[in-house]
């Protein structure tokens, strides 16, 4: 059907739908703060709920993960939320309708729009989609926890799932095959991320400047710098390029270029102002060298389901939840709990002292905390202590250097410790240390001090001008925060903003050192030329997010506090110029990778399969739908980023032993798959029946997949040695595939 990719995208959104309505209610005790009560983060709230008690009760085999399983979970929280709303009725009325109508058609058009581009160019292929995709199915396939690891096969998957999890949790919800949910998912994740980011936004922005037709605009703007923006590198678009990996600052070249000759459908060369295709999009997030700065337009474009992009929407609940418990909080440290308010009251006992009266709102918020960076942790290593750290620097606003944030800070840990644990007790770190970039000599001889490392030749150190060309639309919004704060300071009326300005400075400060601690420190991993990497990536990413909404303040400050001033016409006129540039990004790189947008959409992402390779299409096909549990499957091992291990990647089945590179990364060590790989060849290759035999039993080996991978690269391969020790149970219709059961 030409609009099955409509019909099966209203079947899923139907679903999420109805998951945000049944947990709407609870939600909305949580954000009675919020101008839409939290309507908008019900929809993650529930996924998360879902997500993490399929966790729970899968890690003690309590109940096999299933789609009955699902249903009676959503049934108890429904009837939960039923009885609340008889007992207590909704904390709103009929004049918020509007804000959640609206919120809803944003996720709505934001899921259609993404499936319509995602639409394009489907294919689960390329980069890391084989991981992504094979740990869901993984998932899917698993009755209990930890899932297996599609690829080692006896091993239990040895990196951060629970993403991964909460994916494979809608799959089987909604009974939709995960060829297509992988790309409904990702729409998914873009329409939360959009409406969570608007409702974050309008509430921070009515909380402070009380003007709701503005901060609904701005809170557009946030939606678009968030989850469309990128950086100043797009001025390279206006020059003629750099080599790659010998970035040149853009004002050093005297050949600008904004424009160039395109065909025209007549054949007739046309003058364009921009040429997305002279500018190559992914230089944005690789422009330091050997380093990566990715954001979320472009996780969304290149579509790989990694942690930090399931993280997103969880991330938005974490500071969302940072906030109320920021706004909830008293701001006056006389009025703390832990300190008496009358002098002359009682006197204070050694016990009181040392022990605090907790006051409920702000225990409760902070455990909440401690369960949502759990979360993060799960979902995306690196997200676990960025915001662990940053719920202790709100706390710490909160309470000064005391006894109560001692306590606050340690129940935070404590929450976060136990929340992680059904993860963290089947999970060996493949982190080894914390190195320190450019080391004197001294301590490079010295080696290693604890969890620091001091590695000889370590020593990358980023251009100001590099870094001003990432960050500097970001910057330029704090810098210019401040002088406004400075400008306006005399003035008694800037103390009723003083509560916002302090969350977002606080935004704003937090963010620029997370940018800032990849010159000083990186987390060692496996890559030795790439060795801060991973570190800048993933701090930058949620740089990124907080300063992003944090932008969007800063030009409502200036719209609404700083009029008619040369500081004003100074900071908009270079917001404009630097908006354009960030805003250019999605134009060249949505154009980029998938297009003019003309084609049908569709959602399977397996189709490039029936073309590229018919047979692993049949092969895949037949192994879902007869093979049940997850026996052991042998498929070629190959590299990284290939189109090896595609049947293990699209059943979930786990194969011998995978991907080399990313188990060595998840492991630690490249042996884990070294070591086996002679033995995969020696099953395919030798013509001993006993020893052919003694391997397959080694590895627990069920079925033996024979396909273009295993013909490619093994040359000497005896398919008739496996009719010997098993049989023949499927062959595909141009015979170049087969399938074999062992006895």
């Amino acid at each position: 059907m030409i609009m099955s990719w409509f019909y099966t995208t209203i079947i899923w959104y139907v679903y999420i739908l109805i998951v945000g309505l049944v947990f709407f209610p609870l939600t909305s005790i949580l954000f009675r703060k919020f101008s839409d009560f939290g309507y908008a983060f019900s929809k993650v709230v529930g996924i998360i709920f879902l997500s993490f008690a399929v966790l729970i009760l899968g890690i003690l085999h309590i109940v096999a993960f299933s789609q009955l399983e699902l249903f009676v979970l959503l049934t108890i929280v429904g009837i939960a939320s039923m009885y609340y709303v008889q007992k207590k009725g909704l904390p709103f009325n009929r004049s918020h309708l509007k804000l959640f109508i609206f919120e809803e058609i944003l996720f709505f058009v934001g899921l259609m729009f993404w499936v319509y581009v995602r639409g394009q160019e489907p294919s689960i292929r390329g980069l890391e989609k084989f991981m992504d995709f094979g740990f869901m199915n993984s998932i899917a396939r698993s009755d209990f926890f930890p899932p297996a690891d599609m690829w080692l096969a006896g091993k239990s998957i040895n990196y951060y799932y629970f993403g991964h999890l909460s994916g494979a949790v809608l799959t089987k919800l909604t009974g939709l095959v995960s060829n297509k949910t992988y790309n409904l998912i990702l729409a998914t994740i873009f329409a939360l991320g959009v409406t969570q980011t608007f409702s974050l936004s309008i509430t921070l922005f009515i909380n402070a400047f009380n003007k709701k037709r503005a901060a609904f605009a701005c809170a557009l703007l946030a939606v678009f710098l968030v989850n469309f923006g990128g950086n100043l590198h797009t001025i390279y678009s206006f020059t003629k390029g750099y080599p790659n990996e010998k970035p040149a600052p853009a004002w050093s070249f005297n050949d600008p270029k904004i424009g160039c000759f395109v065909q025209n459908e007549k054949g007739v060369n046309e003058w364009k102002l921009f040429c997305p295709q002279t500018y190559w999009y992914p230089n944005a997030t690789r422009f330091i060298p050997l380093t990566i700065h990715e954001f979320p337009i472009y996780s969304y474009v290149v579509a790989d389901l990694h942690g930090h992009v399931f993280d997103i929407p969880f991330v938005l609940l974490t500071l969302a939840v940072l906030y109320i418990l920021f706004i909830g909080s008293p701001q006056n440290k006389d009025k703390i709990p832990n300190k008496p308010t009358n002098k002359h009251g009682p006197p204070q006992t050694l016990s009181s002292m040392l022990v605090p009266q907790f006051n409920i709102f702000q225990l409760s918020m902070t455990i909440f905390l401690g369960f949502l960076t759990s979360v993060n942790y799960m979902t995306n290593a690196f997200d676990g202590p960025i915001y662990l750290l940053l719920t202790i620097l709100v706390l710490l606003h909160l309470f000064g250097l005391s006894i109560a944030f001692i306590w606050y800070a340690a129940i935070l840990a404590i929450s976060f410790i136990v929340f992680s644990l059904p993860f963290s007790v089947f999970f060996a770190p493949f982190v080894s240390g914390i190195g320190v970039n450019c080391a004197p000599n001294f301590l490079v001889n010295l080696q290693k001090l604890g969890p620091f490392l001091f590695e000889k030749g370590n020593c990358q150190i980023s251009s100001w001008w590099m870094l001003s060309t990432l960050w500097g639309f970001f910057w330029f919004n704090f810098i210019f925060l401040i002088l406004a704060i400075k400008k306006l300071g005399k003035n008694k009326k800037i103390q009723t903003y003083m509560s916002s300005i302090q969350f977002i400075s606080i935004l704003f400060g937090f963010s620029t050192l997370l940018l800032l601690i990849p010159e000083f420190f990186y987390i060692k991993d496996i890559y030795p030329a790439h060795f801060r990497a991973n570190t800048m990536f993933k701090l930058g990413y949620q740089a990124f997010t907080m300063m992003s909404i944090a932008s969007a303040y800063t030009f409502l400050f200036y719209k609404q506090l700083v009029k008619q001033s040369v500081l004003y016409y100074l900071y908009m006129a270079i917001f404009i110029i630097f908006f354009i540039l960030v805003g250019l990004y999605p134009f060249f790189a949505v154009n980029s990778f998938y297009g003019k947008l003309s084609k049908t959409p569709q959602l399977d992402g397996a189709t490039w399969i029936q073309t590229s390779y018919p047979e692993y299409s049949e092969i895949i096909t037949y192994l879902n739908t007869t093979v049940k549990n997850q026996p052991t499957i042998l498929e070629a091992q190959g590299d990284s980023y290939t189109d090896f291990n595609v049947v293990s990647s699209y059943t979930g089945l786990p194969t011998v032993a995978g991907w080399l590179v990313h188990e060595w990364l998840w492991r630690g060590d490249p042996k884990v798959v070294s070591d086996i790989a002679p033995d995969i060849q020696t099953m395919y290759e030798t013509q001993d029946v006993q020893k052919a035999r003694k391997l397959l039993n080694k590895y627990k080996v069920e079925y033996v997949i024979v396909g273009p991978n295993e013909k490619q690269k093994y040359t000497n391969l005896q398919t008739d040695m496996f009719e010997k020790i098993g049989k023949r149970v499927f062959q595909t219709k141009n015979n170049a595939g087969s399938v074999y059961k062992i006895e």
